[in-house]
């Protein structure tokens, strides 16, 4: 009996490739990282769209080869085909597209959302209702899961992302790009409570985020402090992530009133941060909700979240085909 679906990431820089089985887990999961953008303080489209196409399909083969099955083992496949970069996209697409095509094999495309959040299944129950807060460089959501495929939009960023707020403030202290896990690092060793930075939308009584001003105040801080020590760095770097950390806690705790939600999963490579992590079990679980989070390497974007996305879907009896298409933008929306 067929029972492995394989997985296909490529919705921004990271490739990544994973044979996932509902009975075992994730068999094989291997990403390739782009570093070239490092240099460039963010990710160029046009050359992670190239580095994909190099890069996609000797991993599928590596990826096929330790899982020791080849095309007809598969019991389908799951594919990233949005929100994100259109050229990255239409990579993983069109090589899903043709194995799926070309061996009469079942295809599903995944949204990105979905994959996030259900990166808290591959290694445990994911219980439901479920409140999640997906958070990353391009999402900060909060999505009360009904059950599996059944999803309620409770609020979400009106304009940046947490995570681009870290890579930003991280690019303003000087910091390796991505920004968030050095802000964290500096931050380790600043005082939190040096700099009063804004959190935007604190009491307008609605689940949504602001993180623009955030940014500002942080750049017109920086820019008055003038030369910057070791420790203005750590102390700025405390200051903005206690920001970010606080409103999320904030409106995440406000959202999962009058919901009958008793989980709540953190998801997106945000959710690797450690002062986030410790907050919302100190806020949350004194209220009667269970905390938990995907291990490290499933918070970044990965094709073992899609792929444990797509046995869901396929398992219910949904089917993509040729015309599946890709798009850069667009709510995560219920199927079943």
């Amino acid at each position: 009996m067929r029972e492995l679906y394989l997985g296909i990431e490529t919705s921004c820089d990271d490739t990544s490739c994973a044979l996932y089985s509902p009975g075992r887990g994730v068999v094989v999961h291997r990403t390739a990282a782009q570093l070239d953008h490092r240099i460039y303080g963010g990710v160029v489209p046009e050359i992670a769209s190239r580095s994909h196409m190099k890069t996609l399909l000797p991993l599928y083969e590596t990826v096929m080869k330790e899982g020791g099955i080849d095309l007809d083992g598969l019991a389908g496949i799951g594919v990233t085909h949005g929100p994100g970069l259109t050229g990255s996209l239409l990579v993983g697409l069109s090589f899903a597209k043709a194995l799926s095509y070309g061996n009469s094999i079942p295809l599903v495309g995944v949204h990105h959302l979905e994959g996030h959040i259900l990166a808290n299944a591959l290694e445990g129950d994911f219980e439901t209702p479920a409140l999640v807060l997906v958070v990353s460089g391009g999402h900060t959501q909060l999505i009360l899961t009904e059950e599996i495929g059944c999803y309620r939009f409770m609020g979400g960023t009106r304009d940046d992302a947490a995570g681009e707020a870290f890579d930003k403030i991280g690019k303003l202290l000087g910091l390796p790009f991505p920004g968030g896990p050095a802000v964290e690092r500096e931050a380790k060793g600043g005082d939190p409570h040096a700099f009063d930075f804004p959190m935007g939308l604190r009491h307008s009584g609605m689940c949504d985020f602001s993180f623009s001003g955030l940014k500002t105040a942080v750049r017109l801080e920086v820019e008055s402090l003038g030369k910057l020590t070791p420790q203005l760095v750590r102390d700025v770097a405390a200051s903005s992530q206690e920001a970010i950390v606080q409103i999320l806690v904030e409106k995440s705790e406000l959202a999962a009133q009058g919901t009958k939600a008793r989980r709540f999963y953190l998801a997106g490579g945000v959710a690797a941060n450690g002062r986030l992590r410790d907050c919302m079990k100190e806020r949350l679980e004194p209220r009667g909700l269970d905390v938990s989070w995907p291990a490290v390497e499933y918070c970044t974007d990965n094709a073992a979240m899609i792929a444990c996305a797509a046995s869901h879907q396929i398992q219910a009896g949904r089917r993509g085909g040729l015309a599946l298409n890709t798009f850069s933008r667009g709510e995560l929306a219920s199927w079943r």
